[in-house]
């Protein structure tokens, strides 16, 4: 297993550590909840060094970009950032990702840490026009800052104008001391915050500094379990749980960065043109329970029959709403919203409700 150079602050923290994604990462340090509602109240630090970067470099670099991305390459600009996903020979995803632009021969994408190698062999596959693809994951550490107090710590360390970042745009900039940190106005929370990305030898010195300056913010460490937490309240996609190589950008409600646009010619375009114009079979949704209990992945939903219409996918108990939410796909023509649906736990058919996410609204 291999360990980020964070590993020995997290054992400082308290953290209980587990394997995921070939790192052992903190799962969490002094619960779930607590972390979780210190990120939506004040602010959060989680190490994402697990994370992919992958360069992809040269005069033909925004051609391969366009060419292996749902999302139209064509709407950025330098300094912007984009959701997108490799889409596959079957309209499934091959994975999600963050595109960054830098200039049109630069660009620098974020996959998921268990897709890396297969997210770097399927670029190789595509890449016919001799672009550099270059796998940096292991040089690059990364922490996220997020909760409503993340702009004013991360400002305490910098004297770059966090403000004049706007949403899902980045710059780079000395943080902490630390020259050429890329500073993303992104997070996977919904609680507002950064994303920092660093060469390994300033890792430590960064997050050191960061929870000096953010004691009297209520800075605290959070770990992956606080994490999903936090993005399954906001309904955020998750790979390997709501997405996933036979699941569909359009099935799992991403049509949005999906662009049909002219000229985004994107690989395997015309298995999803197809599937909009004939319509899908099934539909990711979000649900509430009305009942007490814990929805989990792979649980059965149902319809008031008790036959089974689909599955769950990801679920938990909100820490801020504390009822049990989740997301599952079912048939269409049960996924409408405030349908009533029941998720099986434990042999008991517990009633809920289809909504549409985020189930959580900061400051609602």
């Amino acid at each position: 297993m291999k360990q980020t150079q964070f590993y020995s602050h997290h054992l400082m923290h308290g953290a209980k550590m587990v394997p995921f994604a070939g790192f052992q990462m903190p799962v969490e340090y002094t619960g779930v909840s607590q972390e979780h509602i210190n990120v939506r109240e004040n602010v959060g630090i989680f190490d994402v060094s697990h994370m992919g970067e992958i360069w992809i470099l040269g005069p033909e670099a925004k051609e391969l970009v366009q060419r292996i991305t749902s999302n139209d390459v064509a709407l950025l600009e330098p300094g912007k950032i984009q959701y997108s996903c490799f889409p596959n020979e079957q309209g499934g995803i091959v994975d999600d990702l963050l595109v960054y632009m830098y200039d049109d021969e630069k660009f620098l994408l974020v996959v998921n840490a268990s897709n890396l190698e297969k997210d770097h062999k399927w670029i190789l596959k595509q890449n016919t026009v001799e672009v550099i693809v270059e796998n940096t994951s292991d040089q690059i550490s990364q922490l996220a800052i997020q909760g409503p107090r993340a702009t004013e710590l991360l400002q305490r360390v910098t004297d770059v104008d966090l403000s004049a970042i706007p949403y899902y745009h980045f710059t780079t900039g000395e943080v902490a001391g630390a020259t050429d940190v890329l500073i993303s106005n992104t997070g996977y929370t919904g609680a507002g915050g950064f994303e920092l990305y660093m060469f390994n030898g300033d890792a430590a010195q960064i997050w050191d500094k960061l929870f000096e300056a953010g004691k009297a913010l209520g800075v605290q460490p959070a770990g992956l379990a606080a994490r999903d937490t936090l993005r399954l309240e906001m309904g955020f996609c998750l790979y390997g749980n709501d997405i996933n190589d036979s699941t569909s950008p359009l099935e799992a409600g991403l049509g949005w960065i999906t662009k049909f646009n002219e000229g985004n010619d994107f690989i395997h375009r015309a298995e999803l043109e197809k599937q909009k114009a004939e319509g899908v079979s099934k539909r990711l949704i979000g649900f509430e329970l009305q009942d007490r209990g814990i929805p989990r992945q792979h649980y059965p939903i149902l319809n008031a029959e008790g036959s089974t219409i689909g599955e769950v996918t990801s679920g938990t108990m909100s820490p801020m709403l504390k009822k049990g939410i989740g997301m599952g796909y079912v048939d269409v023509e049960h996924a409408k919203k405030d349908n009533v649906i029941y998720i099986g736990i434990r042999n008991k058919q517990v009633t809920a409700r289809v909504v549409r996410p985020p189930f959580y609204k900061p400051g609602v």
